[in-house]
């Protein structure tokens, strides 16, 4: 049995991790976008690379005979997740998602829900004028015309390009710690947190930080999966169903 995981997030590295302990029998090969400079390699064979859309990966799963296809990738990437639903129906190859579940306001939040980056920057003026925006290097040209505002952003590379005017950039992989979060957010007099729902606990840290801070909170909605798409809320629940259910 072949298994092709479209990975790049700690859910899909742990469950390369467990099939490959669990049935070493299988053959698990995760695929990489390469948009990382130093990924974290999981075990088993790896590819890096995009495969041209829909059409290419139908291509892939064919020529390398996969057997089941899992989207273990980034709740918000919204077009490899279509490809993956479209490349399954038209080969037949089983799919399933695998989603972190999203994160829940508590008590003491101040969320305030959008559904888009440039709805998020549309808020940003009327709520501070020092942002700390976590919603990853890609993207910044939502907020690139707020000249009044000075933006904390972090990311595990360089930034890309248009991107606001007064920015200061912090290069960091989590998991990261309450207590570094809220230094974080003294240091640099932050007043308002963008984030998307992302959920896991790496990065969860942050919004407890803002909670105790009192700041408002910008959360990103994430986007639906494609119709249809089986959903695993982690690796081991998705290692079981490959494992009993995904021949």
């Amino acid at each position: 049995m072949h298994v092709l995981i479209l990975g790049g997030t700690t859910e899909a590295r742990r469950l390369a991790e467990t099939l490959t302990a669990r049935a070493p029998q299988l053959r698990v090969t995760t695929s990489l976008a390469g948009r990382v400079t130093a990924p974290r390699l999981p075990p088993g064979e790896v590819r890096v690379g995009g495969f041209g859309g829909a059409g290419g990966l139908a291509v892939w799963l064919r020529a390398h005979r996969v057997d089941a296809l899992v989207d273990a990738t980034h709740p918000f990437a919204r077009t490899i997740s279509a490809h993956a639903a479209e490349a399954a129906a038209g080969t037949g190859v089983p799919l399933l998602a695998v989603r972190r579940p999203g994160w829940v306001p508590e008590e003491g939040d101040d969320w305030h829900e959008v559904g888009s980056l440039a709805e998020a920057a549309g808020l940003l003026p009327a709520l501070g004028r020092r942002v700390f925006l976590t919603t990853g290097r890609t993207g910044l040209a939502a907020f690139a015309h707020l000249d009044a505002i000075r933006f904390l952003v972090r990311s595990v590379d360089a930034p890309e390009a248009p991107y606001p005017r007064h920015m200061e950039f912090v290069l960091d992989r989590g998991p990261f710690t309450l207590d570094g979060e809220r230094e974080l957010l003294r240091r640099h007099r932050i007043d308002v947190l963008v984030t998307k729902d992302s959920g896991g606990a790496a990065t969860a840290a942050k919004l407890r930080a803002a909670r105790e801070a009192g700041l408002p909170v910008v959360v990103v909605r994430r986007p639906p999966l494609p119709e249809g798409v089986r959903c695993a809320a982690g690796p081991d629940e998705a290692a079981h169903w490959l494992l009993t259910h995904g021949r």
